[in-house]
């Protein structure tokens, strides 16, 4: 319990003191206007209230990441509350935090248009056809997810219990499905702007639910000190690294924030609310990390026999069933259901925004939006089709949206780098975010060497998969700075 009593401290402590280095750093000024006061268009550029922007973006970023991550992330011991704490503090929350600041000072440029400004014309190109197509993914994996979760008995009407799963599964894909739609084409303040704070209330209360029963159980959860071994039940196949930083996601670094951060750049009225927005929320997603990467260590490590064969998503009705009442169960599990759903809608509606931005579609008619939004619904439903017919669908698309989420993080850090030492030439600072770039790199390319299913780990030795992953890494820095040294 010490440990995990230190971790909350650690990132309480992180946003009080890091993120305000950062926020000096990067130079924020109160005093200039902002693009939801220049140009307001009552669509996307909408200006809010900053504790209403706040829990947008914390719902926007969390999803299902940091409780589905978090779990299956806490399979690989105590190392997992290493990640969640130090990745937040000095990788994720820093990707985010800058990531979003520069979209305020590019007029609200979407993720695609960032990495273009800074990375070459080259790299928007790619990165607005991977971002859109990661985005995809988020809108497949966030139906499927909440769907089945809803199929529990607690969810469905006495009289609907003998219907078969699939069938009331299907029922809240359809339902699950026009929502998005009516989320991702109204203004940002019809339904976004005012169910997302509710969400983001239940969210918290959840995550304070189950610290609750931490103290009312007294859970003894495993201290650091006692080990970092790799406890995960197919350790030979799943080493720590890359393995264990590609499943925690959302709760250390991803990608997937950065694609939501323009949407709330697009509604700030002063460059002040930065930090508490796009840092603080990171951080507070790190907590309900942390609090769900403890509860599932704690069955994990004590009570393996009802953890056996469990998916991530299993896993969240486990811990709600065993520690709560129906009725606390109940919100728990809809808590998670929330978070998935709030975090689909806003990345079909960021893939709109891409994609109107690069073929310059003005957003403010809503049959222009609708003209951009229907192929990338359409793709998202063929995606869903496949995860509810395959019966290993779902496992695939999750894998390959992990890693192609912290493949879209690395990719930003570097652009956040090149950005931090443009501003600051004479100095130093760009170590900020190129250390965590270097170390996000080396995590993704490895992890398409190393690993057994989705990478070539099943016909290259370990040892030659992470040489090769180092190699490759250390030419990335090198082309930095060259690109550095040519633009000074």
């Amino acid at each position: 319990m010490f440990t995990f009593i230190i971790s909350v401290i650690l990132l309480i402590l992180g946003y009080w003191l890091y993120s305000k280095l950062i926020e000096r750093v990067i130079g924020v000024d109160p005093s200039r206007t902002t693009p939801a006061v220049e140009h307001p268009d009552g669509v996307d550029f909408v200006p809010m209230k900053p504790w209403r922007i706040f829990l947008i973006q914390f719902l926007n970023i969390a999803g299902v990441g940091p409780i589905i991550g978090a779990i299956m992330g806490a399979q690989f011991g105590t190392a997992s509350f290493l990640w969640i704490v130090f990745g937040c503090i000095f990788a994720g929350a820093v990707h985010d935090f800058i990531a979003g600041f520069i979209s305020i000072r590019q007029d609200g440029a979407s993720l695609p248009e960032i990495h273009g400004k800074y990375l070459g014309n080259g790299m928007k190109q790619f990165m607005r056809g991977f971002t859109v197509i990661l985005m995809i993914l988020v809108g497949a994996v966030f139906v499927n997810t909440p769907a089945t979760l809803l199929t529990q008995d607690i969810f469905v009407p006495e009289g609907l219990r003998h219907l078969d799963h699939s069938v009331i599964q299907y029922f809240w894909v359809v339902l699950i499905f026009i929502y998005y739609l009516l989320a991702t084409m109204l203004p940002i303040d019809k339904i976004i702007g005012k169910i997302y704070p509710v969400f983001g209330i239940l969210l918290l209360a959840m995550a304070l639910a189950l610290v609750v029963a931490f103290i009312i159980y007294q859970v003894p959860l495993r201290e650091a000190w006692e080990g970092l071994e790799n406890s995960h039940p197919m350790a030979d196949t799943n080493p720590i690294f890359p393995m264990m930083f590609i499943s925690i996601a959302c709760g250390a670094i991803s990608g997937f924030h950065a694609t939501q951060s323009p949407l709330m750049a697009r509604c700030m009225v002063n460059e002040r609310q930065a930090r508490p927005i796009f840092y603080g929320a990171m951080i507070a997603e790190g907590i309900v990390a942390l609090i769900w990467a403890a509860a599932a260590a704690y069955f994990f490590h004590d009570h393996p026999e009802i953890c056996l064969g469990k998916s991530g998503a299993a896993m969240v009705g486990v811990i709600a069933n065993q520690w709560f009442t129906p009725a606390i169960a109940f919100i728990t599990i809809l808590g998670v259901v929330s978070a998935a759903v709030t975090s689909g809608d806003t990345a079909l509606r960021s893939a709109r925004l891409i994609v109107a931005d690069f073929m310059h579609v003005d957003q403010k008619p809503i049959l222009k939006r609708l003209y951009v939004a229907l192929p990338v619904f359409i793709l998202a439903a063929a995606l869903l089709v496949f995860s509810l017919v395959n019966p290993a669908g779902f496992d695939y698309i999750w894998r390959y949206f992990s890693w192609a989420n912290q493949v879209l993080a690395m990719v930003t850090l570097w652009a956040v780098t090149v950005f931090l030492a443009k501003l600051h030439p004479a100095k130093l600072w760009y170590l900020i975010s190129l250390i965590p770039a270097l170390f996000m790199s080396m995590v993704t390319i490895s992890f398409l060497l190393v690993a057994q299913k989705e990478g070539l780990g099943s016909i290259l030795p370990h040892p030659a998969g992470y040489a090769i992953a180092a190699v490759i890494t250390a030419a990335l820095g090198v082309l930095f700075f060259l690109r550095v040294k040519k633009s000074h």
